[in-house]
């Protein structure tokens, strides 16, 4: 009877040990890079399950639209502002499975909010005008640790963006469906 007592506690300890609250981290922040661009980012704790992303930096790329006819596809490196709730669904998965949440590595839903202004544009050799744009993209993505620091992250996801065309000069505002495909690599601070 004692041994057993013994090994029920044991057994106790054990899974209150492992029934530990998984959770997103309270505040992480970071620097990314990938192909299109480099950004600053901050991830704030919601919930047990969801962060606040919040990001500063530059997007490259070379425009062909309607807005840049008259233009030799300008290669431009312009501004963003992004604010992006997260919801990272698979950390008790994996925190049981004894892989690693740290740094909020694991799967994710997300709502990307994006706004290039239209402050200053770089590298823009053709003086294209500037034109902004606002998007909402629903986005499914994976981030995953490189030893302490380092991290990388991918995702994808279809949604809506929205040009202010008639801030720029041009007859009017166009809407119209965007992709969102990243692959970043990262250092956390």
């Amino acid at each position: 009877m004692k041994k057993m007592v013994i090994t029920m506690v044991l057994c106790g300890l054990t899974l209150t040990s492992k029934s530990q609250n998984t959770s997103v981290e309270k505040s992480t922040f970071g620097l990314q890079t990938g192909v299109l661009g480099v950004w600053v980012y901050n991830e704030v704790k919601l919930s047990n399950t969801i962060a606040l992303r919040t990001e500063l930096g530059f997007d490259f790329g070379i425009w062909e639209t309607t807005f840049y006819d008259d233009y030799d596809s300008p290669f431009l490196l312009t501004p963003v502002i992004v604010v992006e709730p997260r919801f990272y669904y698979n950390l008790k998965k994996r925190s049981e499975s004894s892989k690693r949440i740290d740094g909020n590595s694991g799967n994710f839903f997300a709502l990307k909010m994006g706004y290039h202004p239209d402050w200053f544009v770089l590298f823009n050799a053709d003086n294209a005008p500037i034109v902004s744009d606002f998007s909402i993209i629903p986005t499914w993505g994976i981030r995953r640790n490189i030893g302490e620091h380092f991290n990388y992250e991918a995702g994808i996801g279809v949604g809506l963006s929205h040009t202010f065309a008639e801030r720029a000069g041009y007859s009017e505002d166009k809407t119209e469906m965007e992709l969102n495909m990243h692959l970043r690599i990262g250092y956390r601070f």
